[in-house]
């Protein structure tokens, strides 16, 4: 049995794969298998699959017709034979040693799941990458200890994200947590996401960055406008298997509408000009109707968030302005907030303190010349 099987869905990424491909067959835990969905590409990503199949047994290649993303993964996962897996998009790329990493803490802990941070990179005009560190949560105490969500619910409220760690496969087959397989990639992850963390009992975050995350692929579904609806019947299903689970449903529903209303609101601003006046109409039912049912907790947000939703419920164009305002204060807070990230990291690095102690005595001498 292979420590870790990685499942990388694979559609239409020639100019990516071998990048993605290189990071996996060069990790330092060895005893991995890696298998590669190729969803019907029509580009060479199949050859190129081939190409390294060739060259590595790890690698097991099932060629399917094209049927989105959320069939591609449950195959992926009904022919995973490792103790976790883990999930790579075909256009991103990991350290050479996260899967050592973390699977030796998932033993160590015997995790349901583990999650690290994780980078989000662009190239520059130059073609250098512009890398982004991405903590999954701001606070220092989500980190490194074992949790149960059931305890500590907050943590739905982390970054979500289906491949910055790994899952144990008996968890997932125990519980039978599947993609949902509606056509294309349509963020069938959101619910596979949310599914893995009602069940889980013993999860870890791990604050130190594995996953690079592509964030320039023009052809990524994050920047399909067409895409209108599709984050809406994906929460529209979850809120499905919460009906069929009133006891996830009880403990979990404020965070359910808490993670669909940020989503609601990414989608509003992906998606095309032409369809935001309409999509923003549905946002608003759709919150009316959650609001009727008693499905929003004023609690799970913040103050400034829960004037938003009920400006929302009450006045659709009014919520649009006020979210622009909600939004850029946001930004500036950001901003604030990086650059005090790297001033510490300046200050924590070795030529810092190694040239802090350099200026010592000039700075020392200067200072007692001029007070004579």
């Amino acid at each position: 049995m292979p420590k870790v099987s990685i499942i990388v869905p694979t559609y239409n990424v020639e100019e990516y794969l071998d990048q993605c491909m290189t990071s996996l067959i060069n990790q330092t835990l060895k005893d991995i298998e890696i298998i590669c969905i190729n969803d019907g590409s029509t580009d060479h990503s199949l050859e190129i699959l081939k190409r390294y199949a060739a060259q590595d047994p790890r690698i097991k290649i099932i060629d399917k017709e094209n049927g989105g993303y959320g069939i591609g993964m449950n195959i992926g996962l009904d022919n995973c034979t490792g103790e976790y897996v883990g999930i790579v998009e075909p256009d991103d790329y990991v350290k050479t040693n996260m899967y050592e990493d973390l699977y030796a803490l998932a033993k160590e802990h015997d995790l349901d799941i583990i999650k690290a941070d994780f980078y989000r990179f662009v190239h520059d005009q130059n073609g250098k990458e512009i890398d982004q560190y991405n903590a999954l949560w701001r606070d220092e105490g989500g980190y490194n200890r074992v949790i149960d969500p059931a305890e500590e619910p907050v943590v739905f409220k982390y970054i979500m994200n289906t491949w910055s760690g790994i899952y144990k496969l008996s968890f997932l087959r125990e519980h039978n947590i599947r993609h949902h397989e509606t056509p294309g990639a349509s963020f069938q992850d959101n619910g596979f996401w949310f599914k893995t963390f009602c069940y889980a009992k013993r999860m870890y975050f791990v604050n130190k960055p594995y996953y690079m995350n592509r964030r320039d692929n023009p052809n990524s579904s994050v920047h399909n406008r067409a895409k209108v609806y599709c984050m809406n019947d994906e929460y529209l299903y979850i809120l499905d298997f919460l009906n069929e689970h009133p006891e996830f449903k009880e403990r979990y529903i404020g965070m359910f509408s808490f993670k669909r209303f940020h989503n609601y609101i990414a989608s509003y601003y992906r998606i095309g000009d032409e369809f935001k006046e309409e999509y923003l109409e549905r946002f608003q039912k759709e919150f009316q109707e959650a609001w009727e049912a008693g499905e929003l907790h004023q609690e799970v947000f913040t103050e400034s968030e829960w004037e938003l939703v009920q400006i929302l419920v009450r006045n659709a164009e009014a919520f649009k302005y006020a979210e622009q305002l909600h939004r850029y204060k946001l930004d500036k807070g950001r901003e604030i907030s990086n650059l005090k990230r790297e001033l510490r990291e300046v200050k924590g690095s070795t030529t810092f303190k190694v040239g802090k102690a350099i200026m010592f005595l000039p700075c020392f001498l200067k200072e007692k010349l001029k007070n004579r």
